[in-house]
């Protein structure tokens, strides 16, 4: 996953049903001699409006907290999409605009307090390690650097099958990736974590090797290709937001012709588009383990 030089600002087109990190704040400067308790938060997708029913799916989302001994103060950290999952898995197509459209940024939230009872109640709230607050400001630094260079959410991984050694074409970069990265970090300051398992969730496409396109310009500006822009276009389209259930059904039976019988799928990744021959079993969910980090260096003895 590409990183960027600076983060863009976000196009007045692009709307989120949920505001996006709604009560964030800045990142705290502790005291060094703090003792900061990590605690791994998941919780099912849209728990708040749904309750359990993706967690059945273990369709999860994933967070870190942090409580600090010196103050008694808990603080979440998170990263998510800007406008909602399916704005960053599926582009707009706008009337006028031969180009898909995409409102697919994803960025870190960062929030006083835990809400023990949404990820008590349907997931997973535990203690992981113990950090002190130098190693805390310095992972501070990182979300920072992270933030602004990993801008763009990418809810497909794409593996050429189903086998634990399987190539994998492009990994997905998305909550759980970003709990990962930070527990690598604190790992590498110094961090110990505790023996225990810990499951994220992917959404797995399978693909043959992909067949690289081009970007924007290159299909859809006016030297592009202008089939290859149509085909890509029309491959979008039953994805939209739907006003009816018949309109839904219909688009369906349509997806299922394209990505099943006909083995087609158009990936946008790091601002490109790639064609993947899709294979059997063609999309799956899986909740594997990833187990916690070791770090690179010798602990600071918290």
């Amino acid at each position: 996953h590409r990183r960027f030089d600076y983060r863009p600002k976000t196009d007045p087109y692009c709307q989120a049903r949920y505001t996006f990190c709604p009560t964030g704040s800045a990142i705290p400067v502790m005291r060094e001699e703090d003792v900061i308790e990590v605690y791994r938060l998941q919780a099912p997708v849209w728990e708040f409006k749904y309750g359990d029913l993706l967690g059945h799916l273990k369709i999860m989302h994933d967070a870190v907290g942090f409580k600090s001994s010196l103050t008694g103060k808990n603080y979440t950290m998170e990263w998510y999409e800007l406008f909602q999952l399916g704005n960053c898995t599926f582009p707009h197509l706008r009337p006028g605009m031969d180009a898909p459209f995409w409102c697919n940024q994803g960025a870190a939230c960062f929030f006083e307090g835990i809400d023990d009872a949404h990820w008590k109640e349907n997931g997973t709230l535990v203690l992981v390690t113990t950090i002190s607050g130098t190693m805390f400001n310095e992972m501070a630094k990182w979300v920072k650097y992270d933030n602004e260079t990993g801008i763009y959410y990418e809810t497909w991984t794409v593996q050429a099958s189903p086998d634990k050694q399987s190539i994998v074409w492009f990994d997905s970069y998305e909550c759980s990736k970003f709990i990962l990265r930070t527990y690598q970090k604190l790992a590498d300051l110094g961090a110990v974590f505790k023996k225990i398992q810990t499951n994220y969730t992917s959404i797995i496409l399978f693909s043959g090797e992909p067949i690289y396109l081009g970007n924007e310009t290159s299909i859809f500006g006016p030297q592009g290709n202008k089939t290859l822009a149509a085909a890509i276009r029309d491959f979008y389209y039953p994805f939209k937001p739907h006003r009816t259930v018949r309109e839904f059904f219909v688009d369906l039976l349509k997806i299922i012709d394209r990505v099943i019988l006909n083995h087609q799928f158009y990936l946008f990744y790091n601002l490109e588009y790639w064609f993947l021959p899709m294979k059997f079993p063609y999309l799956k969910i899986v909740y594997e383990e990833v187990p916690l980090p070791v770090g690179s260096k010798t602990s600071f003895g918290v």
